[in-house]
C-alpha cells in the first residue's frame, strides 16, 4: 500500500502537524506501507515533530507563505499563478510516486485533487469541525459580501467533498453536519503519547492548555476561577500556551486579583509531565475540531471539565464518569464543576482511573488499525470495479 499525503508544511507545532506525523510514523511501520509526505512551504526546515526515515517527504516549494508580505490586490494574483504551478507540480510528483491513495489535508490541493490524473485513489481528512471550517472573512469588504463569499466558497467545498472516495472527519457530532454528503467517515485523533504512570490527582493545582486566543475561552476560565479561589484560595490555576491575546489574559487576571492563584505559562515540550503533576484538567473552549488536550490529559487519568462546545468534548467524555460536560460559556456552572472535584477527592481519583481507561479508544494502535481497515476497504472497492 502506498499512501501520499499533501499538507502545506511540516515545520508547524500545530496539532495536525503532529497527527499526520504520528500516523505517518505508525503506517511506514507496518509490512507492505510505503508512505509519501508532499509539502509546498517550509523548503530547508525541518518537521517540528520526530518523522521516522522511511517516511519520504517532497518539497515542491511553492512557497505560498511569500504571499502575505503583498497587498491583498497582488496576493489574489500570486495565488492563482502558484495554484496553477502546484496543481502542474502535484499532478507530476504523484505520477511518479505511483501512489495507491492520495489524501489530502483539505488544504488548497482539495480545489484540483480530484481532477488530477494520476490514477490514485483520492481521500480527504479534515481537521477542524464544519463550523469553525470557513474562508476568513475580509475586513476590507462588508458582512453581506463576506457571508456570499462564504456560502459559494462553501458549496464549491460540497462539490469536491462529493467526489472523494471517503472524507473524514473527526467526530459523529461533525458528521452529522455534513448532510449534503454520503461519503463521510468517522476516525478521531490519536494520542501522541500514552504516560506509563498516571496523575494521582493529590495535589492543589488545575491544568488548562491551548493557544491564547478567543477561541479556547480562557477569559471564561479566568472568571470562572476567580469564583473557585473564593472558595479554594489555596489551590492553583495553570494555563500552558502562547498566542496574541496573552497580554489581555494577563490582565484579566490581575484585574480579577488571581496573580498568585493563576498563571499564564509559556508553551513547553512536556505538557504530558505538567498534566502529571496536575490533579484536573478543564478545557473552556467556544469551538473545537476534536480536542486533543482532552484525551491526552485523560491519558494521564485526569478527570477533565469540559464546555459542551462543537465538536469534540461531547463524544469524548462521558459525563459523570471520567468528566463533567458544562453548558457552553456557562461561567458558574464550570467553577461549580471545578469546586466538586476539588472538594471530592475520592471522587476526582476515581473519574481520573476512568479517563485513563477511557483514553486508550484513542491510541495509535486502535486509531491506525481504523485508517488501515479504510485504506485496504477502498482499494478492494477499486480492484472490483475494475
Amino acid at each position: 500500500m502506498r499512501l501520499a499525503y499533501c499538507i502545506p508544511a511540516l515545520y508547524s507545532p500545530g496539532g495536525m502537524e503532529r497527527v499526520l506525523t504520528l500516523k505517518a510514523n505508525y503506517l511506514a511501520a507496518l509490512p507492505g506501507y510505503e508512505v509519501h509526505i508532499i509539502i509546498t512551504d517550509g523548503k530547508g526546515r525541518e518537521p517540528y515533530f520526530p518523522l521516522d526515515p522511511s517516511v519520504n517527504v517532497h518539497q515542491l516549494d511553492i512557497n505560498f507563505e511569500e504571499m502575505y508580505r503583498y497587498p491583498l490586490w497582488k496576493r489574489y494574483w500570486l495565488y492563482r499563478k502558484k495554484q496553477y504551478r502546484f496543481k502542474e507540480l502535484l499532478d507530476k510528483c504523484l505520477k511518479a510516486i505511483k501512489p495507491d491513495i492520495t489524501i489530502s489535508m483539505l488544504r488548497r490541493e482539495i480545489n484540483f485533487v480530484n481532477c488530477l490524473t494520476d490514477g490514485s485513489i483520492k481521500v480527504g481528512e479534515i481537521h477542524f469541525s464544519r463550523t469553525s471550517y470557513r474562508g476568513a472573512p475580509s475586513s476590507h469588504l462588508p458582512s453581506w459580501i463576506n457571508n456570499w463569499l462564504g456560502r459559494c466558497w462553501m458549496n464549491q467545498l460540497i462539490r469536491e467533498l462529493r467526489k472523494l472516495s471517503a472524507f473524514v472527519v473527526l467526530t459523529e457530532e461533525d458528521k452529522a453536519a455534513w448532510t449534503e454528503l454520503d461519503n463521510v467517515r468517522v476516525i478521531p485523533n490519536p494520542l501522541s503519547f500514552i504516560p506509563s504512570t498516571k496523575s494521582v490527582c493529590e495535589s492543589r493545582q488545575v491544568i488548562a492548555a491551548g493557544r491564547y486566543v478567543m477561541q479556547k475561552g480562557f477569559d471564561l476560565l479566568i472568571e470562572a476561577w476567580s469564583k473557585v479561589v473564593r472558595v479554594h484560595p489555596d489551590w492553583t490555576l495553570r494555563i500552558y500556551g502562547d498566542g496574541w491575546l496573552r497580554p489581555q489574559f494577563q490582565q484579566m487576571v490581575e484585574k480579577y486579583g488571581l496573580s498568585s492563584h493563576c498563571i499564564l505559562e509559556h508553551p513547553v515540550t512536556d505538557i504530558e509531565q505538567k498534566m502529571l503533576e496536575s490533579s484536573i484538567f478543564v478545557f473552556s473552549s467556544r469551538y473545537e475540531g476534536f480536542g486533543l488536550a482532552l484525551t491526552e490529559a485523560m491519558a494521564c487519568g485526569l478527570p477533565v471539565v469540559s464546555y459542551a462546545c462543537p465538536c469534540g468534548p461531547k463524544d469524548i467524555i462521558s459525563h459523570g464518569e471520567d468528566g463533567f460536560l458544562v453548558e457552553e460559556q456557562n461561567v458558574g456552572e464550570l467553577a461549580n464543576r471545578i469546586n466538586f472535584l476539588i472538594e471530592h477527592e475520592d471522587m476526582r481519583k476515581l473519574m481520573g482511573r476512568k479517563a485513563a481507561e477511557s483514553s486508550m479508544r484513542y491510541s495509535i494502535d486502535r486509531i491506525g488499525l481504523l485508517w488501515q481497515e479504510l485504506f485496504e476497504t477502498l482499494k478492494r472497492e477499486k480492484e472490483c470495479i475494475k
